[in-house]
């Protein structure tokens, strides 16, 4: 990969500035670089320096991993990113793939699992926990998704585990549905029209905060919609 070429004016960091401005170690940082997930620094005499590029593909890097993704399907996703690819257009895809989650998934052990239950886990258990999507079963251990809390509380409750679990299906199958319908939306009306003109950093940097509080308006509305379905279904159900 050709050393990239540095706009006139751009502020450029040294590995410890950009590995703070991420929120990454130093260490981690040029381990990512020595996998090529960022471009070569820019040298300055036996200093190396790195603009706003790099920052970009680092934190699309972070965005990547806090969905669980393993270093070799990042790679993957990477080298896939057009070749002309700026810091703009970096943004818009960072924005795209912001976890939604509360924060990214955990590696745990068994016993590190049953510690988080406050219980033994029996087979049973786990079976329904990697259904409802809550739980996924790693090469040593377990991976936790965030909202590993809400499968563990619904195992407490005294209901039959097939009536947990054919929900979990339904609700899975619609969001998948849902989400799919809105990301084409997003993408068809709002952000390729969006990439079809030039934007400074500043109106990118204002479509990134724009996506982020989407992301909180969408999540309450589909909190709001199926309180309303719900009330209709109950409205109907009495009517009969």
């Amino acid at each position: 990969m050709d050393e990239p070429l540095v706009p006139p004016g751009e502020r450029l960091l040294t590995i410890d500035e950009l590995s703070g401005a991420v929120g990454l170690t130093v260490r981690t940082t040029r381990y990512y670089a020595s996998l090529g997930l960022v471009p070569p620094p820019v040298r300055r005499g036996r200093v190396a320096y790195y603009g706003d590029e790099h920052r970009a593909r680092l934190e699309m890097v972070r965005a990547l991993q806090d969905h669980g993704f393993t270093l070799q399907a990042i790679e993957r996703y990477v080298s896939s990113l057009p070749e002309g690819a700026g810091v703009e257009d970096l943004a818009l895809q960072r924005a795209m793939l912001t976890s939604w989650s509360s924060g990214p998934p955990r590696q745990l052990s068994a016993q590190q699992l049953e510690e988080t239950a406050g219980r033994r886990l029996g087979d049973e258990d786990l079976q329904l926990l990697v259904r409802l999507g809550l739980l996924e079963r790693g090469e040593t251990g377990y991976v936790a998704m965030p909202n590993l809390r809400i499968g563990l509380d619904l195992l407490a409750m005294d209901i039959p585990r097939e009536s947990v679990g054919a929900a979990g299906d339904a609700i899975r199958r619609h969001m998948e549905s849902l989400v799919e319908e809105l990301t084409g939306i997003m993408r068809e009306q709002v952000l390729a029209p969006y990439r079809s003109e030039p934007h400074s950093p500043e109106e990118t940097e204002r479509m990134e905060h724009t996506m982020g509080r989407l992301r909180q308006l969408t999540l309450a509305s589909v909190v709001s919609g199926f309180q309303q379905a719900a009330n209709a279904v109950i409205r109907r159900s009495l009517a009969r």
